[in-house]
């Protein structure tokens, strides 16, 4: 092939675009991340850039190739090759191999790449590797922090239980000592304890502010199993007892002792977690019950949350579940609890409602699946 005639190449490579493509696949498989995906997984964008290759050969153009190309399917395909759990040298890899066999078939019909074809046919190549690399590793980038953003608003929220049940504690404690204790060393030190605790919580309260836009959807797969609740919920009670267990507020609970879930046990915790966390906020003297019943018709399970507390108001009942939203009457929080559990609750293709009435107390529901019928 002389001059600058690209004709036979582009036509070379129209007529043998299936052999070519069966040749790539062959050396693509041998990548780690390939070896497992079907042929029109494996394929993906590929078929779209070697007919881009061929009509921007036949343009002769410089003008036109790097358009053909940066309009074309490369930034699509490294954002496949993303989820297919390529590794960014992988990308690179499957251009080059596509290079090699565009050579090979070019040689073995007798065309001789050199000069302008072979030019060319580099720099369009190398342009779909710096688009393809570019979207991978764009994408790649914002996943990993938006997983950091995500995971440091749920732990951060999560330590408000713990710290909280330090600060009771401690408050129980100070109000159990005699009234001559006043000014002793001991009452000092829970003192400071009660003062170092509200740090680290407007700390916390800090974390989750930064961190309040990033909060998605669960992006992760859950680890569904089935489970026994009525174990899982006392434990959880056992750990809110420094909050909760004291003379004034009673946790109690009314899981039937067989009743079997299909769930994330770690997420089903962080449900419970939260909705008795903030049942026991609004009733510092009743109780706290948490149960759950089967939904026969429907499989799923019903459990829920109930205290006899302060209630929430008619204007924030329809808003609770969003982000963001906080009681105006209470300090601290920025009302990210209830927004993950209806994060937690919807990944579990369950739904959760609340009912309440100001002075009466609240009653939160949630359902889960019964059976492996119901995966999420």
């Amino acid at each position: 092939m002389a001059g600058n005639d690209l004709s036979p190449l582009a036509m070379l490579i129209k007529r043998e675009r299936t052999t070519l493509l069966s040749r790539w696949r062959e050396q693509v498989k041998q990548l780690a991340s390939a070896r497992h995906l079907d042929i029109p997984t494996l394929n993906d964008h590929i078929p779209m850039l070697i007919d881009e290759l061929a009509e921007a050969l036949i343009s002769r153009s410089d003008e036109t190739i790097p358009e053909a190309v940066n309009g074309g399917s490369p930034p699509a395909h490294g954002m496949q090759r993303l989820q297919d759990g390529f590794d960014i040298t992988e990308v690179v890899a499957e251009y080059n191999i596509l290079r090699g066999c565009i050579h090979d078939l070019a040689n073995a019909n007798g065309l001789t790449l050199q000069g302008p074809s072979f030019h060319i046919l580099n720099r369009i190549l190398d342009t779909a590797i710096g688009l393809a690399v570019q979207t991978y590793a764009t994408q790649r980038a914002l996943e990993i922090q938006q997983r950091r953003e995500e995971y440091l608003a749920f732990v951060a929220h999560d330590l408000r239980t713990p710290l909280n049940a330090i600060s009771l504690a401690a408050r129980v404690i100070e109000l159990s000592l005699p009234a001559q204790s006043a000014g002793t060393e001991s009452v000092h030190m829970l003192k400071t304890l009660r003062r170092n605790v509200k740090y680290l919580d407007g700390l916390v309260g800090k974390i989750i502010q930064e961190n309040t836009a990033s909060l998605t959807e669960i992006g992760d797969k859950l680890e569904l199993r089935l489970l026994d609740l009525w174990p899982l919920v006392e434990a959880l009670i056992h750990d809110l007892h420094p909050v909760g267990g004291s003379a004034s507020t009673q946790l109690i609970n009314q899981v039937p002792d067989d009743l079997v879930v299909y769930a994330d046990a770690s997420l089903l915790r962080r449900i419970f977690q939260n909705l008795i966390a903030n049942a026991i906020d609004y009733t510092p003297r009743g109780e706290v019950t948490i149960g759950a019943r089967e939904l026969a018709d429907a499989g799923m399970i019903e459990c829920w949350v109930n205290d006899n507390g302060a209630g929430i108001t008619a204007d924030r009942l329809e808003k609770i579940f969003d982000k963001l939203e906080t009681d105006t009457h209470k300090e601290g929080g920025v009302g990210l609890g209830l927004a993950i559990v209806k994060t937690f609750v919807e990944a579990h293709h369950g739904k959760v409602t609340v009912e309440s009435r100001e002075g009466a107390g609240s009653t939160f529901r949630f359902t889960l699946p019964a059976s492996k019928t119901r995966d999420a």
